[in-house]
């Protein structure tokens, strides 16, 4: 029997992953949470193949490991992953990067129309009983007068910008992975890193969090910005540095940001960032349907299936191949 190590997951059951992989020889063994690294390492240890969602697969992780065959990601980034100590030891890791595009697509959506319109204080000031918009005017803005800077033109970026057209407003796009055509084609104007800071009233994160990404939100680029630039980040927390953030917000270099992520995460509870207006925080939740949980679980049961089996891997992300 080849044993299948969940190192952490959010479901109610592993059912999806057992009805899989089970008929296969596999024995599915999790722990709903990867917060011990003790017991983690202990899980993995014997493992053939392992399944992650939120839990830290550091190097010493995965040199506890004595024979992996692969490491699977449930969802897109893989940055909980330790991917050169993986490399070193010859473990392919796979993520599954066409889930929840339109989850994520939309739920950015519905941060940048919260943050512009001031949704949430209105709502809980009428809830309080006052019938009033708690807002300042100059907190209030139509999109149609906007340029939207779009950082990272993936699946998901590409979507928030389709989403982005009907409402009018200049969309400008950084991605260093695309010329300028495939931007053009994505409906949007070409610009740099510099240019997209200087230039946009609302900026809009979709790049994973790698080494050349962590903290490009930070007090250096911030000041970069328009003052009263509005900030979302429905990709990674480890993105934006959250003190400098925090002071941007408190001095009104940044007006408002609207977050689905955090660093850390979850935030902690005596975080500024929790008594501020003009902050929407959602539980890193942009990704959840039942359609979106269900593809989820099956791409990376399918995907741990293919390396049961000896098939060839598909979506492996640090560049090892099948052993």
């Amino acid at each position: 029997m080849l044993k299948v190590a969940v190192t952490d997951y959010g479901f109610d059951t592993l059912d999806i992953e057992a009805a899989i992989l089970e008929p296969l020889g596999c024995t599915v063994v999790g722990n709903k949470t990867g917060k011990d690294p003790a017991k983690l390492r202990e899980l993995v240890a014997d493992a053939d193949i392992v399944i992650t969602q939120f839990a830290p697969v550091d190097a010493a992780a995965i040199d506890a490991m004595q024979k992996s065959r692969i490491i699977v990601r449930y969802g897109i980034g893989v940055d909980n992953v330790d991917l050169k100590a993986a490399a070193a030891k010859g473990i392919p890791v796979c993520n599954v990067p066409d889930y929840c595009i339109d989850e994520v697509a939309d739920h950015t959506l519905a941060l940048i129309l919260a943050a512009t319109r001031q949704v949430v204080p209105c709502v809980n000031v009428i809830k309080a009983g006052q019938w009033k918009c708690p807002a300042p005017l100059a907190s209030l803005h139509a999109l149609k007068n906007m340029t939207v800077g779009i950082v990272a033109l993936g699946r998901i970026g590409r979507e928030v910008a389709s989403r982005l057209k009907p409402f009018k407003c200049r969309l400008i796009a950084f991605d260093p992975a695309l010329d300028a055509a495939k931007v053009r084609a994505a409906g949007c104007e070409p610009v740099s890193m510099d240019e997209l800071f200087a230039q946009s009233d609302l900026i809009s994160l979709h790049c994973p969090s790698t080494e050349q990404t962590r903290y490009i939100i930070n007090a250096q680029s911030i000041a970069k910005m328009k003052r009263g630039v509005v900030l979302v980040n429905a990709s990674r927390g480890t993105l934006v540095k959250t003190a400098d953030l925090i002071a941007a917000l408190q001095s009104g270099q940044v007006s408002a940001a609207a977050l689905d992520v955090t660093d850390p995460e979850p935030i902690n509870t005596d975080s500024p960032l929790l008594r501020m207006d003009n902050v929407i925080i959602t539980s890193h939740m942009a990704s959840a349907s039942p359609q979106a949980s269900t593809k989820l679980r099956t791409d990376v049961a399918k995907a741990a299936a293919l390396a049961a089996t000896g098939q060839p891997l598909v979506n492996v992300v640090n560049g090892v191949g099948r052993r």
